[in-house]
Formats: structure tokens, C-alpha cells, sequence
């Protein structure tokens, strides 16, 4: 997956903001669970590392990108960066971490019940791990750059299997952020009217990423365009943290180690 990809939202980019919101979000809810020896997977451009950093007592941050790593250690000098293709975590040892967090990655892995395998694995016993992942139940489309999408139940039962705790719980958003989501959902509608073979679900995933990126960044602006009031002043503080997870746009799941 490209770094510049519609995938992962900028910050820099203003008809991103929803999306770039949204994803900040999971690190300001994150803050209570933070303590002790602190793994991010999939950290990407960094978006959450200067909220969280000095709430811990180190912060480790993977990602398969070294390009976006090497610009993160230039401006973060106090955090380990790890450059690796998971799972399984190949550079890191068992049991050496309080917390991990990875948001927004699962979805992108095919071996998913390994990786959360090797989580549980690289935790400290009783440490605790957070995960975000799109609610299938509430996309809008195909992405052709996730393996797939979870159900709160699918990702529960799988996640039982492994961890000793499991609680799910979900990130929706305000009248401000529901508002958008429907102004795009009927956009998107617009856009998938004209996929009367259905190839968005047919088609393999490599040949749609081209025109889902274009028409998924025209489709941002256009929305943006309609109502840039509205697209400019949604704020992480209009996401929520809500115990429906089958209602939420993103599944919040907390998972815990057992002591044994």
C-alpha cells in the first residue's frame, strides 16, 4: 500500500479531515490504557506517537515503510522505529509489553488470527491490547485495499480464541459526523449506481485500487466542495466512544492477556 494512497488519510489534506478525525480519535481514547512499555503496529505517518509518548515509559513503533520511518526518526528521537512486514513480529521478543495498539491494521492482514496471536505473544501477562477496524455493517463500498471488514461479532469470536478477555465496544460520531457520513454515503450511491455487474465484488483487489483511490479522493473533495463548513470543523471530539459496536463506524476492541 502506497504512503499517499486514500488509504491513509493526511492531515495536510483539508478534504481528509473526517477521516483523519476519526482516525486520531482511537489515540485520545487510548490515554486511559497507556502506561508502562508501549507497542504501536502499523503506525504509519505517526499520527497519535506525540499524543501518547510521554504517557508511557517507552514507545516502540512498527511499520513496513521505511520511507515514513525514516522521516519519524528525525522528528521523534525518543522512539524506537521498526521497519518489518508482520505477522509474525520477527523483532520483537516475548512478553515485553504493558499495552499495544493497533488501529486501523487488522483489516489489512490475511493471517489475522497469527497476528493477533503474536500480540498476545510480545504482551507482559495482564497487559492489554487496543484495535480499530472499519464495522462492515457501515461501509459504504468495497475497499480493494482490506483483505476484509468484521462484524463485531466476527471479530469477537475470533479474538476469544486467542486472549484470555475480550470487550468490544465502538467509535461512532455526533449529529456533525453522522451528517457527513450520509452526505458520502449517498455520494458513493451515486458513484456505485453505475455498477450494475457488480464488479467492485467480483473483480480482484489489485485492479480496482486505481479507480477506487481517484474516485474515492474526487469523491472527498466533492464533499467538501457541498459542505466545507461542515468538513472543516468535524473534530476527534465529535467521535464517540459507544458500547453498540454493531451501530459504530469503527469496532473499538480491547483485548487482555491473563496472568498465567
Amino acid at each position: 500500500m502506497g504512503v499517499y494512497t486514500t488509504e491513509i488519510a493526511s492531515d495536510k489534506i483539508a478534504s481528509d479531515n473526517p477521516i483523519h478525525q476519526r482516525l486520531l480519535k482511537a489515540y485520545y481514547l487510548a490515554e486511559e490504557y497507556v502506561q508502562g512499555d508501549l507497542l504501536e503496529i502499523g503506525c504509519g505517518e505517526g499520527r497519535g506517537i506525540a499524543l501518547l509518548k510521554d504517557k508511557c515509559h517507552s514507545y516502540t513503533a512498527i511499520d513496513k515503510i521505511e520511507e515514513v520511518l525514516d522521516t519519524l526518526r528525525k522528528r521523534y528521537s525518543d522512539v524506537t522505529f521498526i521497519q518489518d512486514n508482520i505477522p509474525p513480529l520477527h523483532k520483537v521478543g516475548d512478553g515485553q509489553f504493558d499495552i499495544v495498539i493497533s488501529f486501523q491494521v487488522i483489516e489489512h492482514i490475511k493471517k489475522d488470527r497469527l497476528f493477533l496471536e503474536e500480540i498476545h505473544r510480545v504482551l507482559k501477562p495482564g497487559g492489554k491490547a487496543l484495535l480499530t477496524t472499519p464495522n462492515i455493517k457501515k461501509t459504504l463500498t468495497r475497499n480493494p485495499w482490506h483483505i476484509r471488514e468484521y462484524t463485531a461479532g466476527q471479530l469477537t469470536q475470533l479474538a476469544k480464541e486467542v486472549f484470555t478477555k475480550v470487550e468490544m465496544k465502538g467509535v461512532s460520531g455526533n449529529e456533525k459526523v453522522m451528517e457527513y457520513y450520509e452526505m458520502n454515503k449517498k455520494s458513493v450511491q451515486k458513484i456505485t449506481r453505475f455498477d450494475v455487474f457488480n464488479l467492485q465484488y467480483k473483480l480482484p483487489a489489485p485492479l480496482l485500487r486505481i479507480p477506487y483511490d481517484l474516485l474515492n479522493r474526487l469523491n472527498r473533495n466533492k464533499l467538501k466542495d457541498s459542505n466545507n463548513s461542515l468538513v472543516d470543523d468535524i473534530h476527534h471530539t465529535d467521535y464517540l466512544l459507544v458500547d453498540n459496536a454493531d451501530e459504530a463506524l469503527d469496532l473499538f476492541c480491547i483485548l487482555e492477556k491473563g496472568l498465567n
